[in-house]
């Protein structure tokens, strides 16, 4: 580590030290069912920064807080803005911090804040050798060669999607890419069971938008003008779940909705204020169960270390499982 990344670790440890926020207890740990088939985290917008320094107690207290649980969990989901500037050492506090002992496999997106401050191909150079240090460091086999991919855990298929070029705000997501998550998807589907698909920029005109992005404009805080594209091939197979962030939203009337068939959930933000939600508070996400015929995403804030289940979300999976 150079001497700016120890710099940056100290501020952060001074930081975490001095913070009023207590670290979750155990009283409320994750538990999770004899029954489930799988099970993993759902965390979006850590933006971990170099100089924000508010937002390190949140995410140290959440790692901390997944460390706590006795689960082994098949996967730690981030839905992109791992971090603020996708500087080097916001990417090598990420690595050092996030918890590994119970983590099976990291599944990482990128969002507009890991890849818009530079070029695109050192925007894949950085999340390939970041995502890839992460499963190697848990002995996972999974390896990535670009911003999108597609990998399978307990049988169960993970679709991730990325820009394929530099964007400030929304993504751009090619026909090269649409294709191959349309011939990706009819392999997943064959099976019947849910298909996770992670994109940092929900849908247009979903979970408030564009009122919740504070913006009249009709693409503002989605994907961009993709949308419509990329709904229509979700939207051909069944049990498909959208995994988004972006909107800083908290958990509430916005987080689900069901569009065109498909599952769209819209995870707050770890460390960030959240707004428009019901539970507004620092540190919220999700820890997700896959049942036969359900997948439930358990709310919780992770910095306290307590369910919230009265914002649970149930999602009926159809056919046969």
């Amino acid at each position: 580590m150079n001497i700016l990344g120890k710099i940056f670790s100290l501020f952060l440890s001074v930081m975490y030290f001095f913070t009023p926020l207590t670290p979750p207890g155990v009283n409320d740990p994750i538990a999770a069912s004899d029954q489930s088939k799988l099970k993993f985290i759902a965390w979006a917008d850590p933006q971990v920064s170099n100089y924000l320094l508010k937002r390190e107690p949140y995410f140290s207290a959440a790692c901390m807080d997944v460390e706590n649980s006795n689960e082994v969990f098949d996967a730690l989901l981030i839905a992109g803005d791992i971090t603020e500037n996708s500087l080097d050492c916001e990417w090598r506090h990420m690595a050092d911090k996030l918890p590994k002992e119970n983590i099976s496999n990291f599944l990482m997106a990128t969002g507009n804040h890991d890849i818009r401050m530079q070029s695109y191909k050192r925007s894949v150079k950085e999340f390939t050798e970041f995502t890839n240090g992460l499963n190697k460091a848990i002995n996972s086999e999974l390896t990535v060669d670009k911003l999108y991919y597609m990998t399978k855990i307990n049988s169960y298929t993970f679709i991730t999607l990325g820009s394929d070029r530099t964007e400030f705000e929304d993504a751009y997501i090619s026909e090269a890419q649409l294709n191959w998550l349309d011939n990706s998807l009819k392999e997943a589907a064959a099976d019947g069971k849910p298909i996770f698909v992670t994109l940092h920029q929900p849908f247009k005109l979903s979970h408030g938008l564009p009122e919740t992005w504070g913006s009249p404009f009709e693409f503002a805080g989605s994907v961009g003008k993709q949308s419509d594209a990329l709904k229509a091939v979700l939207s051909k197979y069944k049990n498909v779940i959208l995994i988004s962030g972006h909107l800083h939203t908290g958990i509430g009337q916005y987080t689900y909705e069901l569009i065109d068939g498909i599952h769209s959930v819209n995870l707050p933000s770890l460390t960030i204020d959240n707004k428009d939600g019901r539970v507004n508070e620092n540190g919220i996400g999700f820890w997700v169960e896959v049942f036969s015929h359900q997948v439930v995403f358990h709310a919780r804030n992770f910095a306290q270390g307590r369910n919230i289940p009265e914002e649970d979300i149930v999602i009926e999976l159809n056919g046969n499982l």
